[in-house]
């Protein structure tokens, strides 16, 4: 569960992080390129950290995706940007996409073995 949190930090640092890249080239300010470099810094440390327990493809769709999601909607709060019928449904498809990317994965069994007394995992793919 904490790796899940981890991630969900990731996308919140990587919005936070893209946001300030479009308000510091809109404004000129010093202190937007800061938080910038800081944010995108911690929210890549946060991924790598998160992917220690969750699909690296879960992980990075729901970085990518939703982050994107995010970004598109804030940009239109914030910045006044619009939203076209096509990138409504791009967004719509992105975020099926995502649903997919998670619904097929699966953790892995783990299989005691009475021999050895110890646990092993089965399958290839690991998902927490």
């Amino acid at each position: 569960m904490i790796y899940w949190l981890f991630l969900l930090m990731a996308i919140v640092t990587e919005v936070i992080g893209t946001l300030s890249m479009k308000y510091a080239s809109e404004t000129g300010n010093i202190y937007g390129h800061v938080l910038m470099y800081f944010m995108i810094t911690l929210s890549y440390i946060l991924l790598s950290v998160s992917i220690k327990r969750v699909a690296l493809g879960v992980a990075y769709a729901l970085w990518e995706g939703i982050g994107v999601v995010l970004i598109t909607l804030s940009s239109v709060m914030l910045f006044g940007e619009d939203v076209s019928l096509f990138k409504a449904v791009g967004l719509a498809i992105l975020l099926l996409g995502i649903v997919l990317i998670k619904s097929g994965t699966y953790k892995p069994k783990q299989v005691r073995s009475h021999a050895e007394g110890t646990d092993k995992i089965e399958g290839h793919h690991a998902a927490a």
